[in-house]
């Protein structure tokens, strides 16, 4: 938890006694449910909750901002951002019914009212969203072509609608056909520890 406020100081009360209640949390999920690799559930707050956290170094979302967080699995990058910004609703889905199941029973011990939940492909949800957010495995082209009928055509941001993704490794070639549409954040730049040394947030403007 300490590494949590070593780079986001100003946490109201609240939002510190819900970060501070993941771990119990997933862990006790974790054992009934595989949501993160069970070697990696006491790298909770660096690998997971820091890592969806790093999607706020490149963009301050404001009061009223809609996102899809798309194959959230247990809740990632959701929960940890929609506990940052509790003004902005979150609609979290995925394809497997007990990791959303999982995702909604931790959003409801920590008292989350700015989610939403739907067991889903991403193919089915037809809703408008300011902006898509993912822990992408699947490359970005395949990504865009899921989401874009599900960004809104009006923001209210200082980025303009779109996708945010978290990556790793080398994506000059995956982002190639969307270059002019592309920024990309090194994590390593935001956070010291060895695991950002390769991961980016990637922000396409859509449509």
């Amino acid at each position: 938890m300490e590494i949590i406020l070593k780079y986001f100081p100003d946490l109201t009360e609240t939002q510190r006694q819900q970060f501070a209640a993941l771990y119990d949390l997933y862990t006790d999920w974790n054992a009934k449910i595989n949501v993160i690799s069970r070697k990696d559930i006491e790298n909770l707050y660096t690998h997971h909750v820091l890592h969806s956290l790093g999607i706020a170094r490149m963009i301050q979302f404001r009061p009223g901002t809609s996102i899809m967080d798309l194959g959230t699995g247990g809740g990632f990058p959701g929960i940890p951002l929609a506990i940052l910004f509790p003004e902005v609703k979150f609609h979290l889905v995925d394809s497997i019914g007990k990791k959303v199941r999982v995702a909604q029973e931790v959003a409801n011990a920590i008292g989350l009212t700015n989610v939403t939940f739907r067991h889903a492909r991403a193919e089915e949800e037809k809703q408008l969203f300011d902006f898509v957010v993912s822990r992408a495995v699947m490359p970005l082209s395949d990504l865009i072509k899921i989401i874009k009928k599900n960004i809104s055509p009006r923001g209210i941001n200082a980025l303009p609608n779109g996708l945010i993704c978290l990556k790793g490794g080398e994506l000059e070639h995956e982002a190639m056909p969307f270059k002019h549409k592309t920024t990309m954040h090194s994590l390593g730049e935001e956070f010291s520890e060895e695991f950002f040394e390769t991961k980016k947030v990637v922000y396409v403007s859509l449509p």
